[in-house]
C-alpha cells in the first residue's frame, strides 16, 4: 500500500505572460538613454524599469515552467523501499526519492530549500520548500504535517522531538513528491510483476490510476488503446508501455501550457 498525497499550498506564484528576450533587451536599451539624459522624468524612469522588471519576471517564469515540463518528462515513478510498522503499508523513503529526482531536477536548473514555516496549527509542524531555478523564479510550497506523537490507533508512540523530527522527514517526503508529481509503486524485487503472464501488482494499478487523472485522460479509451479491460487487467510486461505513453500525455500538456503563457 502506498502511503497517500496531502494537497500542497503554493503560496508564492504569479501567473504572468511569457516574454521575448530582445523585448526585455530593447527596452533595456531605451532605460540606458533615458538614464543618461539629465532631463529624464524621475517618475517616467522608474515606470520604464518597473516594466523591465515585469518583463524580466515573464521570462523567468517561462523558464521555469519549460524546465519543469521537461524534467517531469524525464522522471518515473519510485519503487517503495522502506515499511511502515504502524500502518502495516511500505513507502519511498526520503533517501530513495532524492537518488532519483535530484540528478535530473539540478540537471534542469532546479535547486531544494527545506525548512519549517511559521503559523502551523496545534500539534503540527509546517514544512516548506522554495523551489528556485537558474533563471530566477522562485516557488514556494507548504504542508502541515501532525507531530502529536500519536501512533494509528491514537496512543502515544513518540516523544514530541521524535514527532516534530519525524514530522519534518514526512513533510519532506510528500513535498518532493508533491513538487514533480512523482508516482510510487511496489518493487516485488522481481518475483512475479516482471512474468509475462503476470497481472500488474495493485501498486501498479493506482499508479496508472494517479497518472491518468493527471493527464486527464479517459481511462476506459486509454484501455481500449492498451487492448485491456481495465488497469487491473494489464499483464505486468504491458506496465512501463502504459506508464511512459501516460508521462508523455503529461509532459505534451505541460509543454502546451508553457507555450500558451509565451
Amino acid at each position: 500500500m502506498n502511503d497517500i498525497m496531502l494537497p500542497l499550498d503554493k503560496v508564492e506564484r504569479t501567473q504572468l505572460p511569457a516574454a521575448s528576450a530582445s523585448e526585455s533587451a530593447s527596452l533595456m536599451e531605451v532605460i540606458s538613454r533615458a538614464a543618461a539624459d539629465p532631463n529624464t522624468d524621475v517618475d517616467k524612469l522608474e515606470r520604464l524599469l518597473g516594466m523591465y522588471e515585469r518583463i524580466t519576471d515573464r521570462q523567468a517564469e517561462a523558464a521555469y515552467a519549460q524546465a519543469m515540463s521537461d524534467a517531469q518528462a524525464e522522471m518515473r515513478p519510485v519503487a517503495t523501499n522502506a515499511n511502515n510498522s504502524q500502518t502495516k503499508s511500505k513507502y519511498a523513503s526520503y533517501a530513495a526519492l532524492d537518488e532519483a529526482l535530484r540528478p535530473i531536477y539540478a540537471k534542469h536548473g532546479f535547486a531544494l530549500s527545506f525548512s519549517a514555516g511559521d503559523n502551523a496549527p496545534a500539534d503540527h509542524v509546517r514544512v516548506t520548500c522554495k523551489v528556485s531555478h537558474r533563471g530566477g523564479h522562485i516557488e514556494t510550497h507548504q504542508i502541515d504535517m501532525p507531530a502529536d506523537g500519536k501512533g494509528a490507533k491514537g496512543g502515544d508512540v513518540m516523544t514530541k522531538t521524535h514527532a516534530t523530527g519525524a514530522a519534518m522527514t514526512y513533510g519532506q517526503r510528500y513535498l518532493l513528491r508533491g513538487i514533480f508529481n512523482i508516482a510510487v509503486f511496489d518493487d516485488d524485487d522481481g518475483n512475479g510483476a516482471g512474468k509475462s503472464d503476470s497481472p500488474v501488482t495493485p501498486a501498479q494499478v493506482e499508479t496508472l490510476n494517479i497518472l491518468a487523472d493527471s493527464a486527464q485522460v479517459d481511462k476506459r479509451r486509454f484501455c481500449e488503446w492498451l487492448k485491456v479491460e481495465s488497469f487491473a487487467a494489464l499483464p505486468a510486461k504491458a506496465y512501463i508501455r502504459a506508464e511512459r505513453a501516460l508521462q508523455d500525455v503529461i509532459a505534451k500538456k505541460a509543454a502546451q501550457v508553457s507555450e500558451a503563457r509565451r
